[in-house]
C-alpha cells in the first residue's frame, strides 16, 4: 500500500514539473513576441499586458514590474471571488512572466530584432502568433497568467456580465485608451489585431490536438457498416435503439468517435457498404477516454 502511495505521488510530481516546465517555454514564447516585436512598435493590446504597454510607453515604467503589480492587486481585490488553486496557478504564472518580461524587455531594447522602417503590421503579426502560441501552451498545462482573468470573475459576480463580453469590454477598453496617449487609430487597429490574432492561436493550440469528430449513421446495413469501421477503421461503435416519429418504424443508430484525419475512412467504408445511409459528422472540442486525450 505505502509502495502504490509513493509510485502515485511520484506520478502526480512528474506530471507538475511538466506543467511547469511547459509553462516556462509558453511564457517565454508570449515574452519574446511582446518584448522583441509588440513594444518597440508601440502597441496596446488587451489584457494586463496591453496595460503595462501602456503605463510603458507613457512613464518608461518597465512593463515586467506592471505586470506583477497590476495582478497581484487585482489578485487582493479578486481573492475572495477565486479558488485557491486559482491564486496557485496565477501566482506561479505571473511571477514567472513578469520576471522573463523584466529580463528580455532591456536586452531587446539594447539588441533590437527589427528596425524603423519595416512592415509594422507583419510585427505585430509575429508578435500575435507568439503570444497566441505561449498563451495556448500554457493553458494546454493548467497555467494561467492572470490579467483580464480576475478582472472577468469580478464582474460576472458583481454585474453578472457573460465571460465573453466581459473580456470584450476590457480588452476594447485597453485597447481604445491608448489613442489617448498616441492619437492614432492605426494603433487601435494594431491592438485588436494582436488581440485577435493572439486569441486565434490560442484557441487553435489548445484544441488542435483535439481535433475529433462524432458520426451518427443510421442504415438498414448497420451490422456490416459497425463491423468494418471496427476491424478497418479500429474505432469503437455504438448502437442505440430509436424510433423513426414519421416512419414509427424501429432504427438502429451507429454513434462513432473518431479522430478527423480517420473521418474520410469512415466514410469510405460507409460509402461501399449503404450509399443511401444517413451520416451526420460533427466537430468535437475534445473527446477523452480511452483511445483518445486523458483528463488534465
Amino acid at each position: 500500500m505505502n509502495k502504490s502511495f509513493s509510485l502515485s505521488r511520484l506520478k502526480v510530481d512528474h506530471q507538475q514539473v511538466k506543467d511547469i516546465f511547459m509553462l516556462f517555454i509558453g511564457v517565454l514564447c508570449y515574452a519574446v513576441g511582446y518584448t522583441a516585436f509588440i513594444l518597440p512598435e508601440k502597441v496596446v493590446m488587451g489584457g494586463v499586458s496591453g496595460l503595462s504597454a501602456l503605463i510603458f510607453y507613457a512613464t518608461a515604467f518597465p512593463p515586467g514590474y506592471s505586470i506583477w503589480l497590476l495582478n497581484f492587486l487585482m489578485l487582493g481585490i479578486a481573492i475572495k471571488t477565486l479558488s485557491r488553486k486559482f491564486i496557485y496557478r496565477t501566482f506561479i504564472g505571473v511571477t514567472m512572466l513578469a520576471v522573463v518580461v523584466a529580463v528580455l524587455q532591456p536586452f531587446f531594447a539594447a539588441h533590437p530584432v527589427i528596425t524603423a522602417g519595416e512592415d509594422k503590421f507583419m510585427h505585430v503579426l509575429i508578435g500575435g502568433l507568439m503570444g497566441g502560441i505561449g498563451l495556448g501552451v500554457i493553458y494546454s498545462h493548467n497555467g494561467s497568467t492572470g490579467g483580464t482573468d480576475i478582472l472577468i470573475a469580478i464582474l460576472n459576480k458583481y454585474f453578472r456580465m457573460s465571460f465573453g463580453r466581459a473580456m470584450q469590454f476590457i480588452d476594447f477598453t485597453i485597447i481604445a485608451s491608448s489613442y489617448l496617449l498616441f492619437h492614432s487609430v492605426e494603433l487601435i487597429v494594431y491592438g485588436a489585431v494582436f488581440t485577435l490574432v493572439a486569441s486565434y492561436m490560442c484557441d487553435y493550440i489548445v484544441n488542435g490536438a483535439r481535433q475529433t469528430v462524432q458520426f451518427i449513421i443510421i442504415s438498414k446495413h448497420y451490422k456490416e457498416i459497425a463491423d468494418v469501421i471496427n476491424n478497418s477503421v479500429h474505432r469503437g461503435v455504438t448502437l442505440v435503439e430509436g424510433k423513426g416519429w414519421y416512419s414509427q418504424k424501429e432504427v438502429d443508430i451507429l454513434i462513432v468517435m473518431a479522430r478527423r484525419y480517420e473521418s474520410q475512412d469512415i466514410f469510405r467504408c460507409i460509402k461501399k457498404i449503404d450509399p443511401d445511409a444517413l451520416v451526420s459528422q460533427t466537430n468535437c472540442q475534445g473527446i477523452f477516454g480511452e483511445g483518445f486525450d486523458t483528463f488534465k
